[in-house]
């Protein structure tokens, strides 16, 4: 006779190393799975199995630390913008080149429809496989793909159509040809003139959110993070070889960077965090872009009630309040 204390289940588990976790994760639920496809003649045991299944994920994921959550939002199954674009806005035509330089594939810019709304949708595309990485610089933009970002939104802008960000990027590229090119002004440019468009933005950080690759197409009204997803002045290996002269704290260096979507949350630097399905974006994407659509919905009714005077003020004030200052005392 079975125990009928027996619990269902899987005995807790220490995940110090976080690629390593997930992976020690991945091959536990899909051995579960394949025992799950035998033929099993008892239904508790199946019962069992199932909730073997939802109480391991439930356990990693509910207690993810700073390193961890970035090691998700890197994942190579992750949804990227032209994912969550197929998935959420119609006609879709994309738009190329800055009429300054050229094209730069690692920034998608295009007009589409948001539930029959004419609206512009902007993104950077990391790639797949190492083809498409290659070719979309792993996501990191040039100047002309931020100047073909500025030059979408002037679009938009002058036809009334709202602008709906997605985020993904390690940062801007760092690359000698994108500073010969004016790197950091197309960057700072970018921030100038979003903070003053006459129509409502929207911006979610959908994967990686690094630094001013992130923040030239971030100058919003409301800001989303989903839920795995990373935002920060470095990337964690950056801050590591900086602070410590060694690569290898990265992992303490997530920690102190504070980058998680409720760290930000506290501090005022987003406005709200969006869920993800059970055990991560990468596991659904249809689930995730499904979880996404109402809060962006939401947000834009919120934002066509305000004049464009009383939205412009907002926004500049958003980000004028950002951050924590202190008085110095006289001596």
């Amino acid at each position: 006779m079975k125990n009928p204390k027996r619990a269902s289940a899987s005995p807790k588990r220490s995940f110090d190393n976080p690629k390593s976790a997930l992976e020690t994760l991945e091959q536990d639920l899909e051995a579960l799975r394949l025992r799950t496809g035998l033929a099993v003649a008892n239904p508790d045991e199946l019962d069992r199995l199932r909730a073997d299944v939802a109480a391991l994920k439930r356990e990693f994921y509910a207690n993810l630390s700073p390193w961890q959550r970035t090691q998700l939002a890197r994942h190579q199954n992750r949804p990227y913008p032209l994912d969550y674009i197929r998935l959420l806005f119609e006609d879709f035509s994309e738009i190329y080149g800055d009429r300054l330089f050229g094209d730069d594939s690692a920034m998608i810019a295009g007009m589409a429809r948001f539930h029959g709304r004419p609206c512009v949708v902007l993104g950077q595309q990391k790639g797949r496989d190492t083809r498409q990485r290659l070719a979309r610089n792993f996501g990191q933009a040039k100047p002309e793909g931020y100047r073909k970002a500025l030059r979408v939104m002037r679009l938009a802008a002058k036809f009334g159509r709202p602008i709906f960000t997605l985020i993904d990027t390690p940062g801007a590229y760092p690359g000698i040809d994108a500073e010969e090119r004016g790197q950091a002004e197309a960057i700072a440019r970018n921030l100038r003139e979003m903070m003053r468009l006459p129509v409502p933005i929207l911006v979610t950080i959908t994967g990686e959110g690094g630094s001013g690759g992130a923040l030239a197409i971030a100058v919003g009204d409301r800001i989303h993070m989903l839920e795995n997803s990373i935002y920060s002045v470095i990337s964690p290996e950056g801050c590591a070889s900086i602070m410590w002269r060694d690569a290898g704290k990265a992992e303490l260096a997530a920690g102190a960077l504070r980058i998680t979507a409720p760290d930000l949350l506290s501090l005022g630097l987003i406005d709200e965090i969006i869920p993800e399905p059970e055990g991560g974006a990468h596991h659904d994407h249809v689930a995730a872009a499904a979880l996404l659509d109402p809060v962006l919905v939401r947000n834009l009714d919120e934002l066509d009630g305000l004049a464009v005077g009383q939205m412009l003020d907002r926004r500049y004030q958003k980000f004028r309040h950002m951050g924590q200052f202190f008085e110095e005392l006289p001596v």
